[in-house]
């Protein structure tokens, strides 16, 4: 298994203000760009896999969602996390 609790305990340890806040919008954005970079590398090597394909659109959907809100709610915030994860926009 690639994303263990583990892993998620730690990006929200990174990310949130600690381990068990879960629901800061920076540790799901971090989160959901670990999952589209490790589904990203399965599709390159299994191109005709729709399903993994449809998961991986969906998720960048969400990502980009949580990007929106947080960029309306708080520019700094957002500037932080687009520079930590190294994100285009």
């Amino acid at each position: 298994m690639y994303l263990t609790p583990e892993k998620k305990q730690e990006f929200f340890e990174k990310f949130g203000k600690n381990a068990q806040d879960t629901g800061t919008a920076e540790g799901q954005i971090a989160l959901f760009s670990y999952r589209i970079a490790h589904l990203t590398e399965h599709l390159k090597k299994n191109k005709k896999d729709y399903s993994t394909q449809r998961a991986l659109i969906s998720l960048v959907g969400k990502r980009r969602s949580l990007l929106d809100y947080l960029k309306k709610k708080d520019i700094e915030r957002y500037r932080a996390i687009i520079k930590e994860l190294k994100l285009r926009r």
